[in-house]
This record gives structure tokens, C-alpha cells and sequence, in this order.
């Protein structure tokens, strides 16, 4: 395996595919509904790549040292027969873990198929307990209930650990971090806060509305005594606390105050085969027109390990030093998260 790394020395090791455009939620900070209403046209199947095609992929990047993967969308479990394609990559050599972020919603019924077919774990994306703000934060009708089964389904299938996402903005859910945090103390599951990030164009993001992460951690100190944890691997995005009373683990990722890109090692695949190399990009490198227009693997792998070669990208350290703030970012529902 040829590991390849970029202008600033990062090493290529993970691969973010995004298998569907599609939601059945409406998250205001990911897909707001007055632009992702009734009339938005999402990708038409023909336009997504066949699992083939991303299996190709994938076998051509861990030849340039990707390890790891993570399935996304959109939501991924409303990609049909999606776990023919975990069996699919299980199956490709030198990738040593497969991961799926999803909200949860569909994963009850299907989360010991999704073990069986060779996912290895899930994170699930969960913004309260209440269940009035949790249908607020995801603009939709779906019960909570629904996603606390998915969480007892994945952890009962052996998908672990467990990680669950809370998206922490002011004066919308920041005062749902201790009941968070309370509800999974004792539990096997990892609860990790987000700080709101400025992803895509839609959402109507400000930096008035971040919670740093400083400050969660402050709030739940003050109720629960927290030690720090060493990282588990390098490009780590989470950093680690320990309740000091043994409750458990929790994480917080700080894209906004305390950036992390000088150790961002992903690239991202769309679902329409565009490949990107930071969440915050304004274009991609189309693979699927090299897929689908006769390609050799080696020409492939020459073009991504030039692409890759030439990234340069630390949008969220720039964001914090100007203000720097490109137009036209593509959204996370299109890229993953």
C-alpha cells in the first residue's frame, strides 16, 4: 500500500461515502426545509453510483492508504439493499473498520442485518430527550422513541460502541445538555456534543448561535466531575472525557473554536461520485465521469493521488484567523457529514 499525503503532509486513511441526497428529516442546520421543501430535486438513481462503482473506488483508495470507512448520506438507510454493499467493502482488502452514521430512525428492524453484513459500528445523530425540541431540531412528525430503539438495537447487534451526536446550538437545544448527558451516564453508548458548524449555505448560520465547547464542558464539570483521555488514534475530531466517578465517556468536537485540519486525514465521496477533500468545499473532482468513461484503476489512482497531493484545504483554521467564508460551500445532506 502507497501512502500518499498532501502540501501539508496529511496523510490519506479514511473515506466518507455518501450513498444518498435523501433525508426523512428536515434538520434546520443540515437540510432547513424552506430549501429542501416538497419541490427540491434530488438526485435521480441513474446520476447515483451503483455500488460497483463505489466498491471500485474503494478498493482503488485503500491502494493509496484508506483504512477506514463511513457510509452517509442523507440519511444511508434509505439507500435500498445497502447492506449487500457493507458485504461488498467487508470484503475489500486493507479496509479495517466500516462505520454508518445515520438519525436513527430506521435502524431499529435493521441493525443485527447490518452486523451481519459487516458494519462494525453506527453513530446516530440524537439533539434532545424532549420530545418537543427533538421534533423541532429535526423538523419532523417521527417519535423519539423511534431513535432510542435504534440506539438499544445497535448496541444489543454489537455495532459499538455506540457514538450519538448531539448538534448543540444557543437558545435551541443548549439547555438539553445535562438531561444528555444524565440519560447516558452508566450507559455503554459515547455521547459526543457538536458545536454548530457553518456547513453548506442553507441553514442561516451565525456564530452567535455556537455553543463553544469549552462551555459545555464547564456546564457538565460543574454537575459531574470530567477527566480528560488521551486520543485513541491520530486525526482524532472528538477529544475524550472521562466522568471521574466512572459514569463513563463522552467527547466534543470543536470544529469552530478549536479547529482540528492540520490533523484531518478524510476524504469525502458524494453520492453522484464527486470527491472532496474538506466538508467546507466549494467543488469536487468527478470521479464518476472517470468510472463510467473507460478508466484504468491506475489512472484512477494517479488522478486521486493528485488531487489528494494538492489539497491544501484548513477552511475552519482560516474561519477563526479572517473572515474567510467562501460562497457557494457545498451542503452537508449532498457530502456527508
Amino acid at each position: 500500500m502507497a501512502q500518499i499525503s498532501d502540501r501539508l503532509g496529511r496523510p490519506l486513511g479514511d473515506l466518507r461515502i455518501s450513498v444518498t441526497d435523501r433525508c426523512n428529516l428536515r434538520c434546520p442546520y443540515c437540510m432547513p426545509r424552506e430549501a429542501f421543501g416538497a419541490g427540491f430535486e434530488f438526485l435521480d438513481r441513474s446520476e447515483l453510483l451503483s455500488f460497483e462503482e463505489i466498491v471500485r473506488v474503494t478498493r482503488i483508495m485503500s491502494g493509496l492508504g484508506v483504512g477506514k470507512i463511513r457510509l452517509t448520506g442523507g440519511e444511508p438507510l434509505l439507500r435500498r439493499g445497502i447492506e449487500r454493499l457493507i458485504e461488498q467493502l467487508a470484503g475489500v482488502e486493507g479496509i479495517e473498520e466500516i462505520a454508518l452514521t445515520t438519525n436513527g430512525t430506521a435502524l431499529a428492524p435493521r441493525a443485527a442485518s447490518l452486523a451481519d453484513a459487516g458494519l462494525d459500528r453506527v453513530t446516530i445523530s440524537l439533539d434532545a430527550l424532549d420530545e418537543e425540541v427533538f421534533r423541532s431540531m429535526s423538523d419532523s412528525r417521527v417519535p423519539l422513541s423511534r431513535v432510542l430503539e435504534g440506539i438499544e438495537a445497535a448496541q444489543q447487534a454489537g455495532l459499538t460502541p455506540v457514538k450519538v451526536n448531539m448538534v448543540v446550538r444557543r437558545s435551541v437545544n443548549d439547555h438539553c445538555v445535562l438531561a444528555m448527558a444524565e440519560h447516558f451516564r452508566h450507559r455503554p453508548q459515547i455521547l459526543r456534543f457538536i458545536e454548530y458548524m457553518d456547513v453548506g449555505e442553507t441553514n442561516g448560520w451565525n456564530l452567535a448561535q455556537v455553543v463553544p465547547a469549552g462551555e459545555i464542558l464547564a456546564q457538565i464539570d460543574a454537575r459531574w466531575p470530567l477527566e480528560a483521555l488521551s486520543p485513541q488514534r491520530p486525526g482524532e475530531v472528538a477529544t475524550r472525557w472521562a466522568y471521574r466517578d466512572g459514569a463513563g465517556e463522552i467527547g466534543v468536537i470543536h470544529s469552530v473554536t478549536e479547529p482540528f485540519c492540520s490533523g484531518c486525514t478524510r476524504a469525502r465521496l458524494s453520492a453522484d461520485g464527486q470527491l472532496y477533500t474538506c466538508l467546507f468545499a466549494k467543488q469536487g473532482h468527478d470521479l464518476r465521469e472517470l468510472l463510467r468513461g473507460g478508466a484504468t484503476d491506475a489512472a484512477i489512482a494517479r488522478s486521486l493521488t493528485g488531487r489528494w497531493g494538492a489539497r491544501a484545504d484548513r477552511y475552519s483554521e482560516l474561519r477563526g484567523q479572517t473572515s474567510h467564508s467562501p460562497n457557494g460551500r457545498i451542503e452537508m445532506s449532498y457530502i456527508g457529514g
